[in-house]
């Protein structure tokens, strides 16, 4: 019988009992379920090993028992967050102008939509942009160039004299 064979026969074999065991301990069967598959995929990357144990379904009931803490630790820590701080304030709907900057954006060739994004929302500049992409400052200068002279008529707009002639 081969390793991923193994792995099969105990997954057949323990899996209801493991998922039973994780829902007992947390109260929700979609977290119990979650909890197992993570518990499950950790034991057949390390199948190897793992299924030399006396007792493999305790290390993945143990592995899943504390993915199942970690779960609650960050939901009571969300919780206490949102006391300490208040729920997060509502946003509104966008404007008009973001729809219309967004869709202008899709529009453009990714290299160029990606040139424009980096510079003018992230406030790069051209300089690091050519290194986060790992192009030349002059390639990401034209596909600033070429995008803007792209999104000027999606937006309504026009060009100033020294952007249009660049």
């Amino acid at each position: 019988m081969d390793r991923d064979e193994g792995f099969e026969d105990f997954y057949r074999a323990t899996r209801h009992r493991v998922v039973t065991v994780l829902y007992a301990l947390g109260g929700d069967i979609h977290e119990a379920q979650d909890a197992a598959h993570e518990a499950y995929v950790r034991a057949w990357q390390r199948w190897q090993r793992i299924g030399e144990y006396g007792d493999p379904e305790a290390w993945v009931r143990g592995v899943g028992h504390r993915l199942l803490m970690n779960r609650w630790r960050k939901i009571r820590n969300g919780i206490r967050a949102n006391r300490r701080h208040g729920p997060a304030t509502a946003m509104g709907p966008p404007s008009e102008n973001t729809v219309a900057l967004v869709a202008a954006l899709r529009r453009l060739p990714l290299e160029q939509r990606e040139a424009i994004v980096l510079h003018y929302l992230a406030d790069l500049s051209v300089a690091d942009i050519a290194t986060q992409v790992g192009v030349p400052v002059g390639t990401v200068k034209a596909r600033l160039s070429r995008g803007r002279q792209a999104m000027a008529p999606m937006l309504g707009t026009t060009l100033p004299e020294e952007v249009s002639n660049a």
